[in-house]
């Protein structure tokens, strides 16, 4: 008799939002295992890609200021004080954010006199 792991239980999510390129596809079908996604139904290319790459591990402390691990208040306060001092602080990226992220970032950017990019101009 041999000891044949056994399959993880997959549970499966219906209309998965991925936010990998921007056009926001929620179509998609995950299945996963409550750590890894394992199959991404519809999604393209990119979307398996991005989905079947990224596990719930914690490769990274909560936030990083100068370089050392910080909480995140301090890391909040410190962010806080920089926008403050920022002459025209600018919002940049944003292309693997959501619409409601996207939506507070331009609510900063109006709220500080900041401006946004996104990664696409040249």
């Amino acid at each position: 008799m041999t000891n044949t792991p056994k399959s993880p239980e997959l549970r499966v999510i219906d209309h998965a939002t991925c936010t990998f390129c921007g056009c926001v596809c929620d179509d998609i079908k995950l299945h996963t295992d409550g750590n890894r996604v394992h199959k991404a139904e519809r999604a393209c290319v990119l979307g398996k890609a991005w989905f079947l790459n990224h596990t719930a591990e914690r490769a990274y402390p909560d936030a990083i200021v100068d370089g050392r691990e910080a909480s995140l208040d301090e890391a909040i306060e410190v962010a806080a004080e920089l926008l403050y001092q920022a002459d025209m602080p600018l919002i940049y990226g944003l292309s693997n954010t959501t619409c409601e992220a996207q939506r507070e970032c331009v609510a900063l950017a109006d709220a500080i006199s900041g401006i946004v990019d996104s990664h696409t101009s040249l």
